[in-house]
């Protein structure tokens, strides 16, 4: 649990390859605001990590992209994932969490929840293309 006073930022990496953008999106925002970086992964029970059934590789791939923008990297398993990110948010202190938007019209509802889940954190949206 972060104990000094800086920014906590918090990126959520999704099921999709496009998690590396936003992990690159998260440093860009921690580095601004002269914050500390952590990634997040949380797959729901039964489901193989990142959609992919060689969750070692996907492991792998989820901490190397951790490790180059020397972020910490979690990994957790939740039935209900949202419930469980909101917890995660609040046991390290999120000021500013980073999310992946999808094309459509509710491609941004995951971080509209958030943001109602978490007043006062501010959630940022990158397109996930």
């Amino acid at each position: 649990m972060p104990t000094d006073n800086r920014v906590n930022v918090l990126v959520c990496a999704t099921g999709q390859r496009t998690c590396e953008r936003l992990i690159r999106e998260g440093a860009l925002i921690a580095g601004e605001l002269e914050g500390r970086l952590s990634v997040v992964h949380v797959a729901p029970k039964g489901a193989a990590i990142l959609g992919n059934d060689r969750e070692g590789e996907a492991l792998e791939y989820l901490f190397r992209a951790a490790d180059e923008v020397d972020a910490d990297m979690t990994v957790l398993r939740a039935g209900d994932v949202m419930d469980t990110l909101v917890a995660f948010a609040r046991e390290r202190q999120a000021d500013c969490i980073v999310v992946g938007t999808a094309p459509g019209k509710n491609g941004d509802a995951f971080a509209q929840r958030l943001r109602v889940l978490l007043p006062g954190v501010e959630v940022r949206s990158i397109y996930a293309q």
